[in-house]
């Protein structure tokens, strides 16, 4: 049994309309969800198949950082999938510093975080005090150093040419790989 806390403003999207949501997850883990809406604590209580369980709460992490639940439904059907959290939280304790960080990630009119979801093929969600990524381990990992980058103070310009390369190697090593 795992208990995840989440935001109080994230719990409606984990439900779902008419309960949706909820229903979806345990019937693609397998696992019961357990919804406390007062304290904001979802209990996963694992069914018949331990990695279920295991897929529900990355599921129910990646709504409670923010994900639409559409975008992280995904997570159940494929194992490759994976939530990575950065906590911003970490590198500044400054409001306007987390402001101004959280604003190089998304970029101008959400064009940063566009560029990187349609260039390694990840979802982000910049939420809070954290930037939540959904994808591969590769993907992930190039997402991540574009994201520090941006943090370290690097140009969106020479970003956008890191992903512009990686995206290239990426599709090569799946040719070389068929």
């Amino acid at each position: 049994m795992t208990h995840v806390k989440v935001p109080k403003d994230r719990i409606g999207a984990i439900i779902g309309p008419k309960g949706s949501v909820k229903q979806l997850i345990e019937s693609k883990s397998g696992a019961e969800l357990d919804i406390d809406s007062e304290n904001g604590v979802v209990e996963i209580i694992p069914g018949e198949e331990p990695v279920g369980a295991m897929r529900a709460t990355e599921v129910v992490n990646a709504i409670a950082r923010g994900f639409n639940p559409e975008k992280t439904i995904g997570m159940l059907d494929d194992d490759l999938l994976m939530l990575e959290v950065i906590d911003l939280s970490k590198i500044t304790d400054s409001q306007k510093d987390l402001l101004r960080l959280k604003g190089r990630i998304i970029g101008k009119g959400g064009k940063t975080r566009e560029i990187t979801e349609r260039l390694i093929g990840v979802k982000i969600s910049v939420y809070g005090k954290t930037v939540s990524i959904i994808g591969g381990p590769e993907q992930n990992q190039i997402a991540r150093t574009s994201i520090e980058m941006l943090i370290n103070g690097a140009s969106h310009g020479s970003v956008y040419s890191f992903l512009e390369k990686k995206r290239q190697e990426l599709l090569q090593s799946r040719m070389d790989y068929y």
